[in-house]
């Protein structure tokens, strides 16, 4: 019996996924919990897997297609039996290749979701190219007779490096609504990090890191005006704090979400935050544990960056931005004395936060910081 698979619904906040790759190819044998796909949403790549024992009889998107949850995207069952009755509405039955002589299989063009096709006619070898590297550019100039667009074409912009991930495109689009839905501005500061610098020499089971969020977290609960959100015209603030952390991943920029983080100690703290970022880094954090978050702490401090402007990711309100540790000379009565002190970058959306709030976040959080060992218990 046939068997459809649809597009899972991976978190409450996903909508749609993108077919990022075709593990099994239409006629192959596939087993029950073989890996059929791997789709992606804005945040991390999962396995699509067959429920039954069968043949991939048909796959409705190519690799490269934003695919609506629960939509079916393949189906698994004996070979001859028909699949129309599966087929998405917006997925035409397959049609034959117009370049008889192209040897790479083709899968059937989803009319709502499929990718551009470069300009002019591409040529068998660089069909082949295209699917194998799943580079499929909006458009490329053909070098071929008539506009035909060759392999040499596609290898020359494909090696250029112009050319940027789904994933990428997301963070710019995100990036750059930021910037033209609020009116950021930046509050730079500073604590002494002596505190921070003891703890991580008795223990390492938390980090610097670790221990500036949870002396953000302590802040917030003090100053919630800027643990909160602009949501159509209207400002809610928060009085549980769901911390969120910027975390490099070889996929791009994640933020994985600590929720309730004011209900834990720093020890579970830190191993929340090492626990989500292990999964971001691999790919397998789920999509719901990067949404939620009421504030975001960015830490840019181990590449050696002093300070820096975090943008916004709205609907918050507000972001910090850590730097690194660096010898600071300060003034105690008629004495200079050099300290370590540890850079604060504060960017606010002054529509909701104005200069003195913000300010006096940060005054909290370098209290906050500079009683570290005594909040911490450490």
């Amino acid at each position: 019996m046939a068997t459809p698979v649809e597009a899972p619904k991976l978190g409450n906040t996903v909508e749609e996924c993108l077919i990022s790759r075709w593990v099994k190819r239409k006629g192959e044998k596939v087993a029950a919990g073989d890996v059929v796909a791997e789709i992606e949403t804005d945040k991390a790549t999962f396995e699509v897997t067959s429920p039954v024992d069968g043949v991939l009889l048909e796959s409705f998107f190519d690799e490269g297609a934003l695919v609506p949850v629960f939509t079916n995207i393949f189906v698994v069952g004996a070979p001859g039996e028909t699949v129309d009755s599966f087929r998405p509405t917006s997925s035409p039955p397959p049609q034959d290749s117009p370049d008889e002589q192209s040897t790479a299989p083709v899968a059937p063009q989803p009319q709502a979701a499929a990718k551009p096709a470069p300009n002019g006619k591409l040529s068998p070898r660089a069909r082949r190219f295209a699917d194998q590297n799943n580079f499929h550019p909006s458009a490329v100039t053909g070098s071929g007779p008539g506009g035909r667009v060759l392999e040499a074409d596609l290898k020359a912009l494909f090696q250029s490096g112009a050319r940027i991930s789904k994933l990428r495109e997301r963070i710019a689009r995100r990036m750059r609504e930021s910037l033209s839905t609020t009116a950021q501005y930046t509050l730079n500061a500073s604590a002494d990090a002596r505190g921070l610098l003891a703890i991580r020499t008795r223990t390492k089971a938390v980090n610097i890191n670790h221990l500036v969020t949870f002396c953000c977290v302590e802040a917030l609960l003090d100053v919630p005006s800027v643990n909160a959100e602009f949501v159509d015209g209207s400002i809610r603030e928060h009085a549980d704090v769901h911390i969120g952390f910027a975390c490099d991943t070889p996929r791009g920029l994640l933020v994985p979400v600590v929720r309730n983080a004011h209900l834990l100690c720093v020890d579970e703290l830190a191993e929340k935050m090492q626990e989500l970022a292990a999964k971001a880094v691999e790919g397998t954090i789920p999509p719901d544990d990067l949404s939620g978050a009421t504030f975001t702490v960015s830490n840019l401090g181990a590449l050696g960056i002093e300070t820096f402007t975090p943008l916004l990711n709205p609907p918050q309100v507000a972001i910090l931005g850590v730097g690194a540790i660096q010898v600071k000379p300060v003034r105690r009565g008629r004495q200079v004395e050099f300290i370590d002190a540890i850079g604060l970058s504060l960017t606010c959306d002054h529509q909701i936060v104005d200069g003195a709030p913000g300010a006096r976040f940060l005054q909290v959080l370098k209290s906050k910081i500079e009683d570290v060992e005594s909040l911490a218990g450490l």
